[in-house]
């Protein structure tokens, strides 16, 4: 059921809540002793300087670094724009790649759609499927699932970017005093911890999404949708299975969430300050050509869960569903092959100019509009 990994998520957001409330007590105590040995030095400097004089060095030299020069809180403004940023970024790039987005999800859910009825025969390859899609249904159906509803393109982005400074600011490891490989280990898990928690919100927008972009015409149903729309698909969805049909394929989401979003946040925030210096800092080509290579990468590593999560969204309001997402994966691999877990992996590699597009337009938009730079 959904409820294990949900709650397993709450327990973790309030361990975080509670270390950084300590986090935070240790500043105060830290500013509080500042001041008392500032206060102190005034007093000796009045009094003839009968003690050494404390200088910011000894204060810095008896508290712990990471708290010393811990940047200030964001707060809830910092996360709005973050959201702003991530949210106006994810919709020109999503509006873009809308297209070869519905390519690879017609693709990659075609064996689901042939057993449903909803499918003629097999797609050939990328240029015949977008073909034979404009010749059914018209160009404009291209961007199905966005064009109507881009609540469901956007919000995900922009819950991702936002949770993901906000973990970052949690976390707070810094490359040059805790080390390289505990800062990446910490813009890995800021990735991924920001993936599951924007999962929370988003899990059957995307389904609905899931559904009307494999939502194609189909000859036996005389050439009619299965859905008419976002609110008829969580009517039929919830008339048919109940709230849990919304929520199918939610555990091993998760899972893929977690190795998507941790590598794609975490491999574009460690590596860029590494690889991209001096010129290259504040190029818009570079960030975009590091987003993609790391995009892809994030892609192939979690496609295969892609795939048994999106196959399982499709059999809610089905006759026939799997019992579990490990039953999925073994009834994918023993009735298609293996090869059918990788089913649209060339669209997604040209979708993945999406995710690059994302990953640079959200640092140039913060500097262009909020001057703000990380």
């Amino acid at each position: 059921m959904i409820y294990k990994p949900i709650t397993s998520l709450v327990a973790s957001y309030f361990f975080l809540v509670y270390t950084h409330k300590a986090d935070i007590h240790i500043r105060a105590s830290y500013f509080l002793k500042e001041f008392d040995i500032k206060h102190m030095a005034e007093e000796n400097q009045h009094a003839g300087s009968r003690y050494p004089v404390v200088t910011q060095s000894l204060v810095a030299a008896n508290v712990s670094p990471v708290f010393a020069q811990a940047p200030a809180e964001k707060g809830l403004g910092g996360f709005v724009i973050d959201f702003l940023m991530g949210g106006v970024s994810g919709a020109v790039s999503k509006t873009a790649a809308a297209p070869i987005e519905r390519v690879k999800m017609l693709i990659q859910n075609q064996d689901e759609m042939i057993k449903m009825g909803r499918l003629s025969e097999p797609y050939k390859g990328i240029g015949e499927c977008f073909t034979r899609t404009i010749k059914d249904e018209g160009v404009l159906s291209l961007w199905r699932g966005n064009k109507r509803h881009p609540l469901l393109s956007y919000s995900d982005l922009a819950f991702n970017f936002a949770f993901k400074d906000y973990f970052k600011s949690l976390f707070n490891f810094k490359k040059d005093q805790d080390g390289y490989w505990k800062w990446f280990a910490g813009n890995l898990a800021s990735g991924g911890a920001a993936g599951a928690t924007s999962m929370l919100f988003t899990y059957s927008l995307d389904y609905a999404r899931t559904r009307l972009t494999n939502d194609a015409k189909a000859l036996k149903a005389g050439g009619e949708r299965q859905f008419n729309g976002l609110i008829d698909v969580y009517k039929k969805t919830i008339a048919s299975d109940g709230v849990v049909g919304l929520y199918r394929g939610f555990n091993i989401s998760c899972v893929g969430i977690i190795v998507y979003r941790g590598l794609y946040f975490g491999m574009y925030d460690s590596l860029k300050p590494v690889l991209l210096t001096g010129s290259l800092q504040d190029s818009f080509l570079a960030s975009f050509g590091l987003g993609w290579v790391i995009t892809n990468g994030a892609g192939l590593a979690s496609y295969p869960i892609d795939t048994v999560r999106r196959r399982m969204m499709m059999t809610s309001g089905e006759a026939v569903k799997y019992k579990s997402s490990l039953d999925a994966f073994k009834q994918i691999v023993k009735n298609e092959g293996p090869k059918s877990l990788f089913k649209g992996g060339g669209a997604n590699i040209l979708r993945a100019i999406a995710g690059a597009g994302v990953l640079a337009g959200y640092d140039k938009l913060q500097i262009i509009v909020f001057g703000k730079k990380y």
